[in-house]
């Protein structure tokens, strides 16, 4: 299922948001406007039309100005019914949660044995955070892999400390998405801080052998 939102001024106090859906089920699927990006998840903040049988909905807002709307961190989604709300048929991030065309690839190289390597995609949002997309190569289906940003670089002895969990690996497509706004320190982070960043990335094997470095590779500066 795919689709497209459209946000029109219809006047300075009235904003309407339209959904054209693609390949949904027949029925009709709620829809919501949520705080923060899809990755992360979020609180509803304004209940949308559901899309009818014909793939469409039409909700006239009034409890935000079109331009609070085109730079909210926020996004939108379309569920299955009400019945089935954890099933989401399609999503999007809006506003300031946009992922521009600015973006940097690192790759990520294999550690002894294990055979298993892969890239590290930052994007950046109109926002200024940024978007990880780990995808890997040679993962086992159905293992969890702990992947974590370090500071330092892959040649730092001993290893350098933690600075952001990422979201596990799912091992059974080889991904994990993590929108980063702070460290886990509380510090705020932007794409253009990473871009120069004294850092690097490890993938480990499992939560309970963290010792066991899987592929890693360097970011930022490194």
């Amino acid at each position: 299922v795919t689709g497209i939102a459209t946000f029109t001024e219809t006047s300075s106090t009235l904003t309407t948001i339209s959904i054209v859906l693609t390949g949904a089920l027949s029925g009709t699927h709620p829809a919501e406007l949520c705080m923060n990006s899809a990755v992360e998840g979020g609180t509803t903040i304004i209940t949308l039309n559901p899309v009818d049988v014909s793939g469409n909905s039409s909700t006239s807002v009034t409890s935000m100005t079109y331009a609070q709307l085109i730079v909210y961190d926020g996004f939108i989604k379309v569920v299955k019914s009400s019945t089935e709300p954890t099933v989401i048929l399609a999503q999007g991030d809006i506003g300031g949660n946009v992922i521009t065309s600015t973006k940097k690839t690192y790759i990520l190289d294999t550690v002894g044995t294990f055979s298993v390597s892969g890239t590290a995609l930052f994007e950046k949002r109109v926002n200024g955070s940024t978007l990880v997309t780990i995808t890997l190569t040679g993962a086992i289906p159905g293992d969890v892999y702990p992947a974590t940003i370090n500071l330092g670089s892959i040649a730092s002895i001993g290893g350098g400390p933690v600075v952001k969990v990422l979201s596990n690996v799912d091992g059974t497509n080889g991904k994990s998405y993590t929108n980063i706004r702070k460290l886990d320190s509380g510090i705020t982070i932007t794409f253009d801080n990473w871009m120069v960043y004294d850092g690097y990335i490890n993938i480990y094997q499992t939560a309970v052998a963290l010792g066991n470095i899987i592929c890693h590779g360097n970011i930022g500066s490194n």
